[in-house]
């Protein structure tokens, strides 16, 4: 049986409620506990204020995976492993122990009704696009870190 080639996959995390350091790390473990993923680089956290929300400063970063798994069965999985951490959607934007988003899935262009990638607002984002560009700089040109220099970010 072939096995499926492993591909590229950046995955932003963030996290504005509870102890959101911790949600942010255990969330990595359990990506990486996935089958057949492999962690290839982290970047460091970030702070920065929400975006189109209320609530505390989020903590942020973005992980770079290889994955054997396919976008759809990713999206389920990460969205379990908000589900443990108490993630709830009470309303668009509302604040979270823990949001994982995948950004980028290889070369793959997905439109569904439940998942977009790339992306769809990961160019509009500081928080997304600092600590892509400090794990994968080749994907984040400086003109677009220009587009995002108005909202405040701050590497820890």
């Amino acid at each position: 049986m072939l096995q499926r080639e492993l591909i590229n996959a950046y995955v932003g995390i963030g996290a504005n409620l509870g102890e959101s350091q911790l949600q942010l790390e255990a969330a990595i473990s359990a990506m990486i506990r996935l089958p057949d993923t492999l962690l290839i680089a982290q970047s460091a956290f970030y702070r920065s204020a929400p975006i189109q929300a209320d609530g505390p400063d989020y903590l942020n970063a973005v992980v770079h995976l290889q994955t054997r798994l396919n976008a759809c069965d990713l999206l389920s999985a990460f969205q379990h492993i908000e589900n443990l951490a108490g993630r709830l959607r009470p309303y668009p934007n509302a604040p979270r122990t823990l949001d994982i988003d995948l950004l980028l899935y290889g070369d793959s262009c997905i439109q569904s009704s439940v998942l977009q990638v790339p992306h769809p607002r990961m160019r509009e984002r500081a928080f997304v696009l600092w600590p892509l560009r400090e794990i994968a700089p080749h994907l984040v040109p400086s003109t677009e870190l220009l587009k995002v220099a108005d909202q405040a970010i701050v590497k820890i």
